[in-house]
């Protein structure tokens, strides 16, 4: 198994207890970011991980697809999870992942893409009719 197969496989069983694997995959001082998140090294990479067991019931990475090249990797994933609280409801937001590797093949960044305002905001209670409606607004015509 390669080491980006054995990342992938990870990410798709990663649970509360498999996030200490973390250093596994990337280096100490790997950074991180994504729509809420920009951190730098692998305990807050961790935390990251651990803050998602805590904000959703049920989260799973589905890798759909992946390209990747001698220092780097692109993969294309899902995110399936459930919302917490009074109208709960499973989800699943679409997004990719840009990892750049080091010379030991360790993850060294890790840059996720997805579309926070339409795959989430829209879509939850209170605020997703008014996010619905900026995207209307703003969309060509």
């Amino acid at each position: 198994m390669s080491k980006l197969d054995g990342l992938i496989a990870w990410y798709e069983n990663l649970s509360p207890e498999t996030v200490v694997e973390a250093g596994r995959f990337y280096a100490s001082d790997a950074s991180f970011k994504d729509p809420f998140n920009e951190v730098r090294g692998i305990g807050a990479i961790e935390h990251i991980f651990r803050h998602m067991f805590v904000q959703v019931e049920e989260p799973r990475f589905v890798v759909t697809g992946r390209f990747s090249g001698e220092d780097g990797a692109m993969l294309l994933w899902e995110f399936h999870f459930r919302t917490r609280g009074l109208g709960a409801q499973a989800l699943c937001v679409k997004g990719a992942s840009h990892l750049r590797f080091d010379a030991a093949g360790r993850v060294a960044e890790h840059r996720d893409y997805w579309d926070a305002a339409g795959e989430l905001y829209a879509r939850l209670p209170l605020i997703g009719a008014p996010m619905r409606l900026l995207l209307r607004m703003g969309a060509a015509k």
